[in-house]
């Protein structure tokens, strides 16, 4: 089965100093049609005003991955990490039994990022942090690998059975991904357009695939995209 959310589907949410969509239930909004995939419970799709950015707050029990597509989002947290994330870079921090943080855009251009959280496979972890760089040059026409539980291929680690990964896409450039029995997959388009299945969609679409064997991308226009491959566990 492939079910297409497309962008204008999302929450929306506008602060003023932050503009957010929403794909799964968050804060104010509640779709309980789209609650969460698998363990993949939050991609809100942020833009963040100059000199704004989230204030101290507290995580528990989650997996919390930011992508930065421009500008830049520094970073300053409880297990005294200060950081800046800039495009091309992940970004995993993991509360686990307790995590404060606080994400700030201190450019003077808006900063708009991927915020994804995934539901950890068991609680009580002990709060962690990593970040890597992985250049355009590595994803140009493949899917390369930025997460997994078990930081393989230099991907950073997240601590649930889930595998994300990045990949850029123009013209003839095209890829494959195949997924063992019973697993799920989410493609989350970051820009441009492309195909998926053979299915076009544009910035901010994504598609859930279920009961498929491969995932096929193609036939893109100056696109990015973000692709993952879930455990069934949480059920949908």
């Amino acid at each position: 089965m492939l079910s297409v959310r497309k962008a204008n589907d999302r929450g929306h949410a506008n602060h003023g100093w932050l503009d957010s969509y929403h794909s799964f239930s968050f804060a104010d909004y509640r779709d309980d049609a789209h609650v969460h995939f698998g363990p993949l419970r939050v991609i809100n799709e942020d833009r963040i005003q100059a000199g704004s950015g989230f204030g101290t707050h507290t995580h528990r029990d989650m997996e919390i991955v930011s992508y930065v597509l421009e500008g830049a989002l520094a970073h300053k947290d409880s297990m005294n990490n200060e950081a800046v994330i800039v495009p091309g870079e992940v970004q995993r921090m993991t509360a686990g039994t307790g995590a404060a943080h606080s994400e700030y855009n201190h450019a003077a251009a808006t900063t708009h990022f991927l915020q994804i959280w995934i539901i950890p496979s068991r609680s009580g972890l002990t709060p962690s942090y990593e970040q890597k760089m992985y250049p355009d040059s590595e994803k140009r026409g493949v899917l390369r690998l930025v997460a997994s539980p078990t930081g393989e291929r230099g991907s950073v680690t997240v601590h649930q059975d889930v595998r994300l990964y990045a990949g850029l896409f123009d013209g003839q450039e095209r890829a494959t991904l195949d997924l063992d029995a019973g697993r799920l997959a989410y493609v989350h388009v970051v820009r441009g357009s492309i195909g998926i299945n053979g299915t076009q969609l544009a910035a901010g679409d994504a598609v859930k695939l279920t009961d498929k064997q491969r995932v096929e991308v193609a036939e893109g226009i100056d696109a990015e995209v973000l692709v993952f491959d879930l455990t069934p566990f949480p059920r949908v």
